[in-house]
């Protein structure tokens, strides 16, 4: 008793194919079927990662000594980069002033228009 006997399984088999048809049983199977594969690639791959951090884990676990290495001398300081910034900006701002703004030019554009 309890157990699935070969009536039972066929009376299984028939209501899929009542209920499917028997066309979709194929595509439905193997559909389950890719599933499944992509499933246990899954499990293996989050297995695997969980092996990796455990591997970590332990090597984190050892101290590891780390030499301080020093800037190189050709990093400039706050004070030269903040010189260098403003100067920058100067540049910009001679730059802007040098053209026309596009207000002068559309406005120059517009009084020929009515000439």
């Amino acid at each position: 008793m309890g157990g699935l006997g070969a009536p039972e399984l066929i009376i299984i088999g028939l209501v899929l194919v009542l209920l499917f048809g028997a066309k979709k049983l194929p595509d439905t199977a193997r559909a389950l079927g890719q599933s499944l594969r992509l499933f246990k690639k899954e499990t293996t791959k989050l297995h695997e990662e969980d092996d990796a951090r455990a591997a970590q884990a332990t090597a984190a676990a050892q101290p590891v000594v780390v030499q301080p290495q020093p800037l190189p001398a050709s990093t400039p300081s706050v004070e030269e980069r903040l010189r260098l910034l403003e100067e920058e900006n100067a540049k910009l701002r001679t730059s802007s002033q040098a053209r026309p703004t596009d207000a002068t030019v559309s406005g120059v554009q517009k009084d020929q228009g009515h000439a």
